[in-house]
């Protein structure tokens, strides 16, 4: 009961705030997770699916929506440019060891085979999604073709994560509801039964393990 108050609480909160202020800092974290280079300080997809349990109205949700989107592809697209100013040499940086050049070379190698469709997809993996864009670049893919990849990708992915921080949101109220009403009767019960069954499984294990008495010897 106390911590459903507490997330009720804290969601409260959330939906206080100005919603222009909440949705201009959700859309700086996912830019900054998507640039490459400010990945490591920006917790762009947590911060979405927090900001997103105030999407409680259709507004609310396509504007976060919107704008989430077109952070995200500036940050792909931003990636990009980083990619093809520095090429290939761009493996070799310090930057690139941070994320490590197994993901990096993972990268390259999937952007060679699928081309566009691994901008696509890669928005939907952690790191890779941050790499992805830069070795689009140095790759040489094209931008209008990279272009198009990265707004989709981030198009469905800003709409997955808004929809299940909205109903994670909408669960949470619902199941405080449920507690402080009929809720706490059916939690009460099973608690009951389980108690119940525990005290009777602790009894049939103590008299297994009581010696069995020696039979009477007769005269």
């Amino acid at each position: 009961m106390g911590r459903m108050a507490l997330v009720s609480d804290l969601l409260s909160w959330l939906q206080g705030l100005p919603e222009p202020g909440l949705v201009a800092a959700t859309g700086g974290l996912v830019f900054a997770e998507c640039t490459i280079g400010l990945g490591f300080l920006a917790p762009g997809e947590s911060g979405l699916l927090i900001a997103a349990t105030t999407a409680t109205t259709p507004s609310r949700f396509v504007v976060l929506w919107l704008v989430v989107t077109l952070c995200a592809t500036a940050g792909d697209a931003l990636g990009y440019f980083i990619g093809r100013r520095f090429g290939p040499r761009l493996r070799e940086t310090k930057l690139i060891r941070k994320y490590g050049l197994d993901a990096w070379d993972k990268a390259t190698s999937v952007l060679e085979r699928r081309g566009a469709w691994a901008v696509f997809f890669a928005r939907f993996l952690p790191v890779i999604r941050t790499l992805t864009p830069a070795a689009a670049g140095t790759s040489g893919l094209p931008f209008r073709k990279f272009l198009p990849a990265a707004a989709a990708g981030a198009f469905c992915w800003s709409l997955v994560h808004i929809s299940i921080g909205a109903a994670l949101g909408e669960a949470a109220k619902r199941i405080e509801g449920a507690l402080n009403t009929g809720g706490l009767i059916v939690v009460g019960a099973l608690a009951a039964v389980a108690v119940f069954f525990l005290l009777r499984m602790k009894k049939r294990k103590a008299l297994a393990a009581e010696p069995e008495p020696e039979p009477e010897k007769v005269p």
